[in-house]
């Protein structure tokens, strides 16, 4: 193990016992065993390891479930909505609750209302989240598995739903009440019936499109950026384009 990641998990350790906001950098090196100026040779605040550490978990998350860059229009081709949005959260779930990903997720969330580098991270992954079930909405668009009028939209209230969902779950497992095990596919399936079938009214007739993305192909058979400024400012995604990592 690299000396950074050492210091990963020794800063992951200490935090799971005392809260992020209680364990500072001597406190990591006293854990090491090594001299505190030693630490800023690797990293320059507990800022910058916390930032590293939600960076690595994640990473090590995704490798130990196999969990690789996936190319949406293969993945959805010959699977209905269902199937596709159900095998996706399944996944972003596991991942979500692999061990040391699962202790730092309740580390951050206990911090997030008090601590900027906590309440970055949760938006950076919420981010993440957004902008890869927009992608995959594009490929579901393509391939004429959904119908839904505004695509980015669909794919923010989707994505939003789902997050509240397991929000809830964890934090009636962490009250010790009981919880609906099946409550996440059972928004799926309705959502699936809801926009997975073809509506008469998410058809332009004047063009013979589907209104939320109009000719996603183009004349070339091409996949086409989306040119469309993101809340906030800035360039948005870059709509669907084959191969896309998860998250």
């Amino acid at each position: 193990m690299e000396r950074k990641e050492e210091i990963i998990q020794a800063a992951l350790m200490l935090a799971s016992k005392n809260g992020i906001d209680n364990v500072s950098m001597s406190q990591i090196a006293t854990q090491l065993g090594i001299k505190k100026p030693s630490l800023y040779n690797h990293f320059r605040s507990k800022d910058e390891i916390v930032k590293a550490m939600y960076d690595y978990l994640r990473t090590q998350a995704k490798e130990k479930l196999k969990i690789k860059d996936l190319d949406y229009g293969k993945l959805v081709k010959d699977k209905s909505l269902e199937e596709v949005l159900k095998l996706m959260v399944h996944n972003y779930c596991k991942m979500s609750t692999q061990s040391e990903m699962f202790s730092f997720y309740k580390i951050i969330y206990s911090t997030r209302t008090t601590n900027v580098v906590a309440a970055q991270i949760m938006c950076e992954e919420t981010e993440k989240m957004i902008l890869a079930t927009k992608n995959l909405f594009y490929a579901l668009q393509v391939h004429q598995k959904i119908f839904v009028k505004d695509i980015d939209q669909a794919a923010i209230s989707f994505t939003m739903t789902i997050h509240s969902l397991i929000d809830y779950q964890l934090d009636r497992k962490s009250a010790g009440n009981k919880f609906n095990e099946d409550i996440l596919d059972n928004y799926i399936c309705w959502f699936s019936k809801e926009f997975g079938g073809k509506d008469e009214k998410n058809i332009d007739y004047t063009t013979g499109r589907y209104a939320g993305n109009p000719d996603p192909l183009g004349a070339a058979g091409h996949y086409h950026p989306d040119p469309r400024p993101q809340a906030g400012g800035g360039q948005s995604h870059q709509g669907y384009q084959g191969t896309i990592p998860r998250g």
